[in-house]
């Protein structure tokens, strides 16, 4: 709860001095006694704006791209001290304040997004490796699926996950190969509707042509979204329960 509280207490922060800073920088240049060229003045707005963007709040590229705009209006342009503009070219000035803001705000995110994405792939890689490595020290299949398991219940943020020794596979949603969820040979939607919370999903597991048995996977609590990467990563740790020698 703290940490939730010192996080929204961060973000309220970063929108308010998204909406300050340029306010500040605009009464600055207006009170300045030289006359500061617009085109420099927009500079620096369309600088504090990208410094708004990059915390990542989409909230706060908006917020001091709409303050940008608005103060440059009221303190540059003439008539000065009001939201007046008489200039077409200022008009324009302040119309490309806020295009830049709305798309910087989103260039970030993307990039903050692509970021994640790359970090969850090396993540998903590098627990595929250790599991790996588990069945190649350990060779136990009790301990091999324990890890396994569990692994895949984080790659999958589920409930729980275990692993049923069966050489027949029974009823209910299956986790294929491809990443995809079937059930009675219809494919779900994984990522808009979740995982099925009624039934467990189930993810078989063979050695060559002979079936080991089948991890069930459980997500009761919530709806889980797995993503169709996440879907084949939890496959792919599946297969080292059919490296491990039989008990």
């Amino acid at each position: 709860m703290q940490i939730e509280q010192l996080s929204s207490r961060r973000r309220n922060w970063a929108v308010a001095g998204a909406a300050a800073a340029p306010l500040i920088l605009c009464a600055a240049i207006g009170a300045a006694p030289d006359k500061v060229p617009d085109a420099s003045a927009a500079v620096g707005l369309v600088l504090l704006i990208v410094a708004a963007a990059v915390t990542g709040l989409r909230a706060a590229g908006l917020v001091a791209a709409a303050s940008s705009a608005v103060w440059f209006d009221f303190f540059l342009t003439q008539p000065y001290r009001s939201l007046a503009i008489d200039s077409a070219e200022d008009v324009e000035v302040a119309v490309l304040l806020l295009v830049v803001g709305v798309a910087v705000s989103e260039l970030a995110l993307w990039g903050q997004r692509q970021r994640a994405d790359v970090g969850r792939q090396r993540g998903y890689l590098a627990g595929v490796m250790a599991t790996a490595e588990s069945v190649a020290l350990d060779g136990d299949l009790v301990t091999v699926t324990a890890s396994v398991a569990e692994r895949i219940r984080e790659v999958l943020d589920l409930d729980r996950c275990e692993f049923v020794v069966s050489p027949t596979l029974p009823g209910g949603p299956v986790l294929q190969r491809d990443g995809s969820v079937t059930r009675g040979g219809t494919s779900l939607d994984v990522e808009r509707s979740g995982l099925p919370v009624d039934r467990v999903v189930l993810l078989p597991v063979h050695s060559g042509r002979t079936p080991r048995g089948y991890f069930e996977l459980t997500s009761a609590s919530h709806v889980s979204r797995p993503t169709s990467d996440q879907r084949r990563v939890a496959v792919l740790l599946a297969d080292q329960v059919a490296a491990a020698p039989a008990a």
